[in-house]
């Protein structure tokens, strides 16, 4: 049972260091409260929270607001200083996390396909199957007897909803029955408000961006955000994308903090967005995700526009070849 062996590992522990997604997701956040609640009830552990990026999506943003939340970036951390190091919604060797090189996890939980350097951590908890890292927190907060507090359950609710697209995406009955465990506990008037968080003025203008790059090739759509300065942005295009009624492939990228950011989305029954974003970033970078979406990540050592341009032709040339698509015919979308 890894929640028991989660809570002996945690019962020794003063300090615990929780480390999301560079840029984190409802998911990710909310698992990663509840760890620490778990770590609080069992040990008075304290501990800290920490993401190497930005948390820029306008629903992100609310829900840190609401749990008040006092996020830190890895940069201001010392790994060495905690007892106990874990990772929520994300991997050692991904690529999304900002775990220094040599440090290995102690603790490791996520629902995305499991990883080989996960192996090493003292308790490894990876189900590939569930919808969302946060209905794992939920049955270990049920095995344990630790009951969720009102904004708990709300975050953990957004996380899972969120994630699967309200059981749209790749749920399983796991993920039901949390969320059948937390809907009455949750504040669903926050909740809403969550869910319509508001937006940067830039936000506006990227979108604008985003569609008039954006090209049609087939049942397939490419667009590049160019320089961003919030990486949540090309996941979210490539979602509104994918509404397009001809559409079943999208791709998104953005060029952030010397990366290109890539974010895949697909209706295709028989595709593997995990693996199509695997062959498009192929010995240049990492990525990962689910049968239905996808990300990756691919470094500019250069930095030059040269350098830039040359590797967009080279992905979007490997993306369209992985689906299917011409790349020789195209059009734009606006």
């Amino acid at each position: 049972m890894k929640a028991v062996e989660l809570a002996e590992l945690l019962k020794g522990a003063r300090s615990l260091l929780v480390v999301m997604q560079d840029n984190p997701d409802p998911d990710s956040i909310a698992s990663a409260v509840a760890l620490r609640k778990i770590a609080n009830a069992l040990g008075e552990t304290q501990c800290s929270i920490v993401h190497g990026g930005r948390i820029g999506r306008g629903e992100n943003r609310a829900l840190v607001q609401y749990l008040r939340l006092n996020l830190r970036l890895c940069s201001e951390i010392d790994f060495a200083k905690f007892d106990l190091v874990a990772t929520v919604d994300t991997q050692p060797g991904t690529g999304n996390n900002c775990v220094p090189e040599g440090v290995i996890p102690d603790i490791v939980i996520d629902h995305h396909p499991f990883r080989r350097a996960s192996k090493a951590a003292a308790v490894a908890d990876v189900r590939s199957k569930y919808g969302a890292t946060s209905t794992i927190l939920v049955e270990y907060l049920i095995e344990l007897g630790i009951p969720p507090d009102m904004a708990l359950a709300t975050a953990l609710l957004f996380g899972i909803r969120s994630d699967t697209q309200d059981l749209g995406r790749e749920a399983v009955r796991a993920d039901i029955d949390a969320i059948d465990f937390l809907f009455p506990l949750a504040n669903h008037r926050m909740l809403g408000e969550i869910q319509r968080g508001s937006v940067e003025r830039p936000y506006f203008a990227m979108l604008t961006k985003a569609l008039e790059n954006a090209r049609v090739y087939g049942r397939s759509i490419i667009t590049t955000l160019d320089t961003i300065d919030n990486p949540d942005m090309i996941g979210e295009v490539a979602d509104l994308l994918l509404r397009d009624e001809d559409i079943i492939w999208t791709m998104c990228s953005g060029l952030y903090q010397g990366k290109l950011l890539i974010s895949i989305r697909s209706l295709d029954e028989n595709g593997r967005a995990d693996k199509i974003v695997r062959s498009v970033v192929a010995r240049k970078g990492a990525g990962g995700g689910h049968h239905s979406y996808a990300g990756g990540q691919i470094p500019l050592p250069e930095g030059t526009e040269a350098e830039r341009r040359n590797l967009l032709k080279l992905i979007q040339r490997r993306f369209l070849k992985a689906v299917g698509a011409d790349d020789k015919e195209s059009s734009r979308l606006v």
